[in-house]
């Protein structure tokens, strides 16, 4: 799994001109998934995104998480974050997962990233064509891939 974490001091996701998300403060997360997700991929991805010490302290310092801001998530799924751009010059996306497999983990990222956080994810729709509003705080943006952790 690959998410790009942005972190934001708003940020919204339209589909068909209605808005099915948005956050203030907090983390926009984009999300791709391939077939060899697991539930420890999700449970690890999810205790980063929540953890993760990316808001600034009272001296200006990368210090504090999520919870000690009262900040918010907003994912959205993006399967082209598993493009493959290694041979000419049209991306391939055969890595990523198709809806029967990706959306069951979609729903179980939601659930964990809500029962981690103790509130409500905003989402995006799977699937979507979605138009995805943010103003980036920082500018501070994070990839992260559950199979490469560093």
């Amino acid at each position: 799994m690959r998410i790009v974490i942005q972190r934001v001091k708003e940020a919204s996701v339209t589909v068909d001109d209605v808005v099915t998300g948005a956050i203030r403060t907090g983390l926009l997360v984009l999300m791709g998934i391939e077939d060899s997700d697991t539930d420890e991929d999700i449970s690890w991805l999810s205790n980063k995104i929540v953890n993760i010490r990316i808001f600034n302290d009272e001296n200006g310092v990368m210090n504090l998480g999520l919870k000690e801001v009262n900040g918010d998530i907003l994912l959205v799924s993006q399967f082209t974050l598993h493009a493959s751009t290694k041979k000419g010059n049209r991306p391939s996306y055969i890595k990523a997962s198709k809806p029967d497999f990706a959306i069951p983990i979609y729903e179980k990222m939601i659930g964990q990233l809500e029962q981690d956080l103790g509130k409500k994810v905003q989402t995006g729709i799977f699937g979507a064509d979605m138009q995805v509003a943010l103003l980036n705080d920082g500018p501070v943006t994070i990839c992260i891939d559950s199979k490469n952790k560093e």
